[in-house]
């Protein structure tokens, strides 16, 4: 097991009143007097007053709140308080404190005694960051400080990051938001949500900054490890579950980020650059906006962090547009916004709208900011705004709607009711424990991608082997578990740990690095490479020798902390430094050779792909990494992950993935090599969904509720699914839409629905998924969400290139209702092949008018309310008395396949005519036209009578 090295720092006793009492006893029975019975006397005036009152209404105690605070107190609520070691000079309240600008209280003290020291450095090992009850008391005393020493006592929120877990210097380590992405299994995020949350609060945390709902548009982003994938779709579903997990009975808010449009910046470039996105106005609200409305409606998000950048020259930390007219008032967040770290102070020297500092912070205030969070201190943000109050160019009422943001979240997360965590033997059993380690061991099996498994290579028999070799630079490292915004120092199970844990006394295990993730001269040696070194050639010439020693290499490489991370954008997407030298060196001594691919983000591994038999894709699998990856080897699990991003095969070909409009990711035409015309690669070398499995699914039965519907109306999708190989396993079941017909360019597909089911050898499984009018519709020229008339394809597959199944329906234009009411209860709906415009002609009752074809088997589709049982028809034929049309009458039992139960030619008669079949309950009834011999038309109908169906 190995865990990233630790330097033990002792604090100081930086307060006398903290003392580890045992476990039951209340530090905070300093002040005695003021907690009673289900109420605590914050303003310590000897009675309750209403926002100190439980039972009350939560608008009535801000409001209360609200009435008794000074603008120092409010503007005070409107800072962070970064934690110890990054402003904070101490672990623990001191004397001083009264002296300092947070006597009057704080909104938030960020990652305080996390154990996060800073970018590069050992985390902090001390007796208040672990055990995690120790920890607990820690900030029990601080939050003190701010229950019994500030006038009016309101509690200070302790946020966090997390988005793998709580960053603790231990807690559960989940796998990287990217991986948990490969799940695509809601109910397992919403655990990975519930456990981030319980083990926050119980660690004292209130608030976790979680989940990232930023969309990965471009794998060269260094923060592509933290996105759930490149559908807006995928990432809005694994975000709402997150979200209810983390928020279940108000635990923790949960604080999304980064908003918005973050991940879309020009080259990917980050650090100062973190600006100018590179995608349309339309794209935005589909791609990137898309998320954060959905996890605000059906998750209620109580926090969203404001991002760095602009967009189309418009800081969003700037933008009332952003910050207030979209995400309040036409998303409904009632939560609070909190900038991320330098955004405010970027107006001023970054993107240069704002002429100071101070301006600045107007500026941010005005367009709806919350909480300033930054590496400052909470002076530089509370005195220029206690200023701008002052010189009458912020008003009091606007800080007290901002205040009231704060308020409200501090009251749903219990904090003026609970604000410290008392459960100190829960604490020390939960946080880190023996149940939650399984749940994250089972999420870092269901992150890992089976990529290719030629002549059935994996899984490996451990009877058949006598010996193996694991090579490579992340065989034996675990430290790209141990990054910023998760666990810090929790042991992490390496490949070479899971594969020797596997052995036993079965075979014998050799270890080789064979190299370094990156060479001495990288980055610089992507564009400029150099001979290998003498000590290169050495390491790898042990990993050949430890493969020719060998019956089979397990050769784990990728990145790191060094490759992929924030601030980590690469240029390149291939295997960093000489990890092609080592694989390929490794290849040549014949011996069989499994590759394991552990990253932050896809990497073209074009030859790997071409030569080597196996692969397994892990991004970031977490402490846990190494024995799941070991578990999926030896088949004691079988791989169902799928990719939530595109692997293309060069760097060259970016932008590249899903969703794409129709013809954006064309291939080149003609033909490679010297005499071709082809100028450039084609294809991705893995598109979005895509995951191999030790066994194999079929698809059959796919059916559509109705043939159409109209704009406001639901379409169910069912079909199954069924393990028809010897092993069981997990199917990740993808469901595609496309609009056929639009009156703008819409995606060539966008992913509806998903679902990961387990199976049986010979199991099988129906499934049900409902497409909704949200999921139909589009931004139209106006830029309005409008559920637009035509035809859509459905597709169900195990990847976005692989459907296995496909159907289309109609969405029929609302006169459609109209004809419905007109005609009887019989009718939902009524459409055609053609001339949709003159339907209404048909239920109108005059005889003059008609509904008219020169379209070749033409026809009328009269969809029917349930039970129908139709077994006849009456019909008025236009020019009856002078032409006779061949037509036929059919019935459909669902699934869009229709029987023909009468056909015949039209009568001449000029009043309706009856026509009779033998019928069967049907949701549709067809009239299909075949033509006239004496008439250019192929029909003309003026009228139908449906009072003749049956039920």
């Amino acid at each position: 097991m190995k865990k990233q090295l630790c330097f033990m720092f002792i604090a100081g006793m930086a307060s006398a009143s903290f003392v580890l009492l045992p476990k039951g006893q209340h530090e905070s029975d300093a002040r005695p007097e003021i907690y009673h019975h289900g109420w605590i006397d914050l303003n310590k005036n000897g009675k309750k007053d209403i926002y100190e009152d439980p039972a009350e209404d939560i608008d009535k105690r801000i409001d209360d709140l609200l009435s008794r605070m000074t603008i120092d107190e409010k503007t005070c609520q409107m800072v962070t308080l970064y934690g110890y070691k990054r402003v904070l000079k101490d672990s623990l309240p001191t004397a001083d404190w009264k002296n300092e600008i947070w006597k009057d209280g704080i909104g938030a003290i960020d990652e305080h005694l996390n154990g996060f020291q800073g970018w590069g450095r050992p985390p902090m090992d001390n007796i208040y960051c672990w055990p995690a009850s120790n920890h607990a008391k820690a900030l029990n005393e601080v939050q003190r400080f701010f229950i019994e020493d500030t006038r009016l006592g309101i509690p200070a929120d302790f946020t966090n990051e997390g988005i793998r877990g709580v960053e603790n210097y231990k807690a559960t380590n989940f796998p990287t938001q990217l991986a948990l992405g490969q799940t695509w299994d809601r109910e397992l995020i919403r655990q990975v949500g519930y456990i981030t949350g319980e083990e926050a609060r119980l660690l004292g945390y209130t608030n976790v900054y979680a989940p990232i709902l930023d969309v990965a548009r471009d794998q060269r982003w260094g923060r592509m490890e933290e996105s759930y994938g490149e559908s807006p779709f995928l990432v809005a579903e694994l975000g709402i579950a997150m979200t209810k997990g983390m928020q279940t009975n108000y635990q923790v808010a949960s604080t999304a980020k980064h908003y918005a449009i973050y991940s879309n910046n020009k080259g990917a470039r980050e650090g100062m650059a973190r600006a100018d996105p590179q995608i349309a106005p339309r794209e935005t609200w589909l791609i990137h906006l898309y998320p954060f409305k959905r996890v605000i409606r059906d998750a209620g998000l109580l926090g969203v962090m404001s991002s760095y950048n602009d967009y189309d020259g418009i800081p969003i930390q700037g933008s009332y547009y952003y910050l207030t007219e979209i995400l309040r008032n036409q998303m409904g967040f009632h939560g609070y916004i909190v900038s991320d770290s330098d955004a405010v102070i970027y107006l001023y020297n970054k993107h240069h709208t704002a002429s100071d500092y101070k301006e600045a912070v107007r500026q941010a205030v005005e367009a709806g900011l919350n909480v300033r969070c930054t590496f400052r201190s909470p002076d530089s943000f509370v005195k220029p705004l206690r200023e701008l109050v002052k010189e009458g160019k912020i008003s009091e009422k606007l800080i007290d709607q901002r205040v009231r943001d704060i308020l409200r979240v501090k009251f749903l997360t219990g904090q003026f009711d609970h604000p410290y965590m008392e459960d100190y033997k829960k604490a020390d059993e939960v946080v880190n424990g023996s149940a939650n380690q399984q749940v994250a061991l089972q999420a870092s099996r269901e992150s890992i991608v089976l990529l290719k498994n030629s002549n059935n290579t994996l899984p490996l028999d451990a009877n058949r082997l006598k010996r193996i070799a694991v090579i490579g630079p992340n065989a034996d490292d675990g430290s790209y578990a141990l990054g910023h915004y998760g666990p810090l120092g929790v042991e992490v199970s390496t490949v070479l740990d899971g594969i020797k844990a596997k052995a036993g006394n079965r075979f014998d295990v050799v270890y080789a690095k064979g190299c370094d993730i990156v060479d001495a001269n990288w980055p610089d040696s992507e564009i400029l490479p150099a001979p290998l070194t003498d000590e290169e050639q050495a390491g790898i010439a042990d990993a050949v020798n430890a493969a020719q020693s060998s019956d089979l290499s397990v050769v784990v490489l990728g990145g790191g902390q060094r490759t992929c991370g924030e601030n980590k954008s690469r240029s390149s997407l291939n295997l960093p430094g000489r990890q092609l030298d080592l694989i390929k060196a490794v290849y040549a001594t014949g011996k069989p050779v499994v590759l394991v691919v552990i990253s932050g983000r896809p990497l073209s591994i074009n030859w790997s792909v071409q030569n080597i038999p196996a692969i397994l894709q892990a991004f970031y699998p977490g402490s846990q990494g190494g024995k799941a990856i070991a578990d999926v080897l030896f088949g004691d699990y079988n791989p169902g992950g799928k990719l939530t991003v595109t692997i293309p095969k060069t760097v060259g070909q970016i932008p590249f993935n899903f969703p794409a409009k129709p013809n954006s990711q064309i291939d080149a035409w003609g033909q490679s090599g010297l005499n071709g015309s082809r100028a450039r690669v084609n294809g991705a070398l893995f598109p979005f969904g895509f995951g191999l499995s030790y066994t194999d699914f079929v698809y059959t039965d796919l059916r559509l509720s109705a043939a159409s519907v109209l704009p406001d109306q639901n379409i169910q999708v069912s079909f199954r699914v069924k393990n028809v190989g010897k092993r069981e396993g997990d199917e990740v079941v993808q469901l595609y839409l496309r609009d056929l017909v639009s009156s703008v360019t819409t995606y060539e597909k966008v992913l509806r629905g998903f679902d990961r089911v387990r199976l049986k050898p010979g199991e099988e499984k129906k499934l049900n998924f409902t497409l909704t009018p949200e999921d139909l519709s589009l931004l139209d020229k106006d830029m309005k969400e409008v559920v637009e008339p035509g035809r859509f394809r459905v597709m169900a597959g195990a990847s976005s290139e692989d459907i296995r199944l496909q159907d289309e329906f109609e969405v029929v234009s609302e006169d459609d209702r109209s004809i419905a009411e007109t005609s009887g209860s019989v009718l939902s709906y009524v459409h055609a092949s053609d001339k949709e415009q003159d339907l209404k002609k048909l239920f109108d009752k005059d005889t003059h008018t008609s509904w008219e074809t020169k379209s070749k088997d033409a026809y009328i589709d009269f969809e029917l309310k349930d039970h129908a049982r139709p077994d006849s028809i009456a019909i008025q034929w236009a020019d009856g008395e002078k032409v006779s049309y061949r037509f036929e009458i059919q019935l459909s039992g669902g699934g869009g396949q229709f029987i023909r139960v009468f056909s015949g030619t039209s009568s001449r008669a000029a009043d309706f005519e009856t026509y009779r079949f033998k019928g069967f309950p049907a949701t549709d009834l067809r009239l299909v036209f075949h033509g006239s011999t004496t008439n250019s038309k192929v029909a003309a109908v003026s009228g139908i009578c449906l009072s003749e169906l049956k039920y």
